[in-house]
């Protein structure tokens, strides 16, 4: 009886333990990435790094949206292992990185004029000098002659007009300060292009969220941000005058023909706004993914190329649902061959 007994009990601490082998045994070690930078594209990178995970649950991505200005900070610091940026780096940030860093555009998207004109429901058309005397300060009426001349048959209030910018390192604001400065040449002189400018007006407000829910709740506000932003809060947005002469809104189709008329060169660092080409919407940019030639941790730089890999492919298709445009193949049968310059061993 005493066998018996040890025997059963044997068997029941068994069968108690394995549920416990089984966890053990089934528990996934999870490497976490962590990575910063532009607001531009974080729709679609957090959507990206989701589905990522689903088919590879051992990779955790963390990425903070906190402006491309702080992400190329914070990657040339070493804080963070992959950086993001909509205005590409130049050749003095490029210099004063610890080691050679490589830029990837994932997407293209488009950055939008929002504004909020009260008793005003047809859509705006801006031109690229209008814009820069809004900018400029020296345009501050709504029923300025200057905008009403480009709008025939809108009845426009003579309300302030309130300017709001980016008061953060910003990839959107280096896209419209490019475009403003290749169509104006006083904005050139006086604000030039960067991520963080010296703004002669208005009033600052930190990431795409920040200025599209500032312009929101400002009667007579004017500002800046990616596409999807104005779609996602309803707010109205400017048909912009292109190279060509059109005015054109940006949409997936505008920002493609924009994506398309460009020759990319081999480091990627390109510039798509004031594009040539009919239906080209002129405010429109690549956005980058910005990796080390040959980091430390080799394990992390191997994952990344494997995600960048699927980003350039099955990551693409979901692009268009968040209103970014899937980049060129050629551009994407580019960037497959320069990932081998990642070294990952």
């Amino acid at each position: 009886m005493k066998k018996q007994l040890s025997m059963a009990a044997i068997l029941f601490a068994l069968v108690a333990c394995k549920p416990a082998e089984q966890q053990q045994s089934n528990a996934v070690d999870v490497i976490t990435i962590n990575g910063a930078g532009a607001t531009f594209p974080y729709p679609i990178y957090s959507k990206w790094f989701d589905e990522y995970r689903r088919v590879h649950p051992e990779v955790q991505v963390n990425y903070q949206s906190i402006g491309s200005g702080g992400g190329i900070k914070q990657l040339s610091a070493g804080t963070v292992f992959f950086g993001a940026t909509d205005g590409p780096m130049n050749d003095e940030q490029l210099k004063s990185a610890p080691s050679a860093i490589l830029h990837f555009p994932t997407v293209a998207g488009g950055v939008v004029p929002i504004y909020n004109i009260p008793g005003v429901t047809s859509q705006i058309r801006f031109t690229g000098p209008l814009l820069a005397d809004i900018y400029l300060g020296k345009i501050t009426k709504w029923n300025d002659p200057a905008i009403a001349k480009i709008n025939p048959g809108v009845n426009l209030p003579a309300t302030d007009i309130a300017v709001v910018h980016r008061s953060d390192g910003s990839g959107t604001t280096y896209i419209f300060c490019d475009f403003l400065s290749k169509t104006s040449p006083e904005y050139k002189q006086k604000v030039g292009v960067a991520t963080s400018v010296s703004w002669p007006a208005g009033v600052g407000a930190k990431g795409n969220e920040g200025v599209s829910g500032l312009v929101r709740q400002t009667p007579g506000a004017i500002g800046y941000v990616e596409l999807i932003f104005a779609l996602q809060n309803n707010i109205p947005f400017a048909a912009v005058q292109n190279k060509a002469g059109e005015f054109v809104t940006a949409s997936l189709e505008s920002v493609t023909a924009a994506a398309a008329s460009v020759s990319m060169p081999d480091d990627f660092r390109v510039s798509i706004t004031d594009a040539d080409g009919k239906g080209a919407y002129p405010i429109a940019s690549f956005t980058w993914i910005l990796l080390y030639q040959n980091a430390q941790d080799k394990q992390r730089a191997k994952i990344m190329v494997d995600f960048m890999r699927w980003a350039l492919t099955d990551g693409q298709k979901l692009a268009g649902a968040l209103h970014y445009a899937p980049l060129p193949q050629p551009v994407i049968d580019k960037e497959l061959q320069a990932l081998s310059k990642v070294q990952v061993q």
